[in-house]
């Protein structure tokens, strides 16, 4: 499982996609919503706006990742 590492107490799924680069604008991510299952915690999620906290396991494309709070 790989981590991501934020630097706020928060980020909604949509930024989540934009932070880990799998789409290059805003735009894109409803369209990725809409073709892709999301899983947050083992349950399908495709709100954009969805919060993802640390330590809350996001499943996209076959791979797992851990959202981890990062200080600056």
């Amino acid at each position: 499982m790989k981590e991501i590492k934020i630097h706020t107490s928060q980020i909604t799924l949509g930024q989540l996609i934009k932070h880990m680069n799998l789409v290059s604008s805003g735009g894109e991510v409803k369209h990725f919503l809409k073709n892709n299952t999301i899983y947050v915690n083992d349950i399908t999620d495709d709100r954009r706006g969805r919060k993802i906290y640390p330590n809350d396991i996001v499943r996209i494309l076959n791979q797992s990742y851990k959202i981890v709070h990062h200080e600056n």
